[in-house]
């Protein structure tokens, strides 16, 4: 039990990094140009040196929300994290990690609407580039939408002994 309660942790922990990581980095669309590697994220656009994120006034808006999501994932992330510690030491025994699971699933459904909009709105489309891909912020919100949802069913399932 204690092996799988370890596990869960440093798993919750990778989550966590890899979140900061794709919501910070700009790396989020990939593209080439005569001048070198073009990538954009979700807050600025970068080649050589980074400037702010050029977006249309009517993808402004998706922009703020997608940008507002992951935010959200990574405190809905470090609260469920913090709220597990909490519970590992005062609940008692036979109980069930119940609120750091339904934490960790409202994180979850925080990387989905994030992620999702990233996808319908700015796959892509990479300014001033051609050949255009994801980059791999894009891959680990994916994979932090799939860890988060595995962890939010672990927690709610898992019982302290």
């Amino acid at each position: 039990m204690l092996v799988l309660l370890a596990g869960i942790f440093v798993v919750h922990i990778a989550t966590v990094i890899m979140l900061f990581v794709s919501t910070i980095a700009n790396v989020w669309m990939v593209g080439s140009s005569n001048a070198g590697t073009i990538s954009t994220g979700l807050w600025l656009l970068c080649n050589k040196t980074c400037t702010q994120l050029p977006v249309s006034s009517r993808d402004e808006a998706s922009l703020k929300a997608v940008q507002a999501f992951m935010i959200l994932s990574i405190i809905f992330s470090v609260v469920a994290l913090v709220l597990f510690i909490i519970q590992l030491f005062t609940l008692e025994k036979g109980k069930r990690f119940y609120m750091t699971g339904a934490v960790m699933l409202v994180c979850w459904m925080c990387i989905l609407i994030a992620v999702s909009i990233y996808t319908s709105r700015f796959t892509g489309t990479v300014v001033y580039s051609t050949n255009p891909h994801h980059g791999y912020c894009f891959i680990l919100a994916w994979i932090c939408f799939c860890f988060s949802f595995i962890i939010g069913i672990l927690y709610l399932v898992l019982r302290k002994k």
